[in-house]
C-alpha cells in the first residue's frame, strides 16, 4: 500500500525552499538562484519503517506573511517544512507567529522548521541568538552540502505515519 502525503515548504524567499527539494528530490544543487513564481510541484516515492510514502511536494514562493499564500496552495497540506535563513533575521523574526498561524488553520498537520544554509553559519552563536529571541528550530540543514535533508524528510514521514 502507498500513502501519499502532500507537503509544503514555506518561508520567505531566498531562503533556500526550491534547493532544499532539488537536493531531496534529485540529490542536486545549484547556486542559480531562481525566483519560484506561484508553485512547483514534485514527487519522491520513499520507504519509511516498511512502508511506501510518496510524498507530493509543493514549493510555493516565498512570502514574508504566510497569510498571503493562496489558500488553495494550502488546502489538503499533511506536513509543512518551515524553512529560515539564519543569515537574514528578517526570515525567521515572526517565525513564532508563523508557526502559530499554520498549527491554528491546519490541525492536523506536522510542521518541521528548519534553518537552512547552516554551512553559512556559527550553529551555536545562532542557537544562542534564537534562545535570545525565544525562538526554536527543529532542524538545521544545508541544501549546498546536503546535511541533514533527507533526515529533515524522513522525520517528517515518520511524523506523518503516525
Amino acid at each position: 500500500m502507498n500513502n501519499s502525503k502532500k507537503i509544503v515548504l514555506v518561508g520567505h524567499f531566498g531562503v533556500g525552499k526550491s534547493s532544499l527539494i532539488r537536493r531531496f528530490v534529485h540529490n542536486a544543487f545549484s547556486n542559480d538562484y531562481k525566483v519560484t513564481i506561484g508553485v512547483q510541484i514534485l514527487k519522491k516515492e520513499i520507504t519509511i519503517e516498511g512502508k511506501n510514502l510518496t510524498f507530493i511536494i509543493w514549493d510555493i514562493e516565498g512570502k514574508e506573511d504566510i497569510e498571503q499564500i493562496r489558500p488553495s496552495y494550502l488546502l489538503g497540506t499533511s506536513g509543512f517544512i518551515y524553512v529560515i535563513d539564519p543569515t537574514r533575521s528578517s526570515t525567521y523574526v515572526n517565525l513564532n507567529n508563523e508557526i502559530e498561524y499554520i498549527k491554528t488553520n491546519f490541525i492536523e498537520a506536522s510542521i518541521v522548521s528548519v534553518a537552512n544554509k547552516s554551512d553559512l553559519i556559527d550553529i551555536n552563536e545562532f542557537e544562542q541568538e534564537l534562545k535570545q529571541n525565544n525562538l526554536s528550530i527543529h532542524f538545521f540543514s544545508s541544501a549546498k552540502t546536503g546535511e541533514n535533508v533527507e533526515f529533515i524528510f524522513e522525520k517528517l514521514g515518520i511524523d506523518l505515519l503516525k
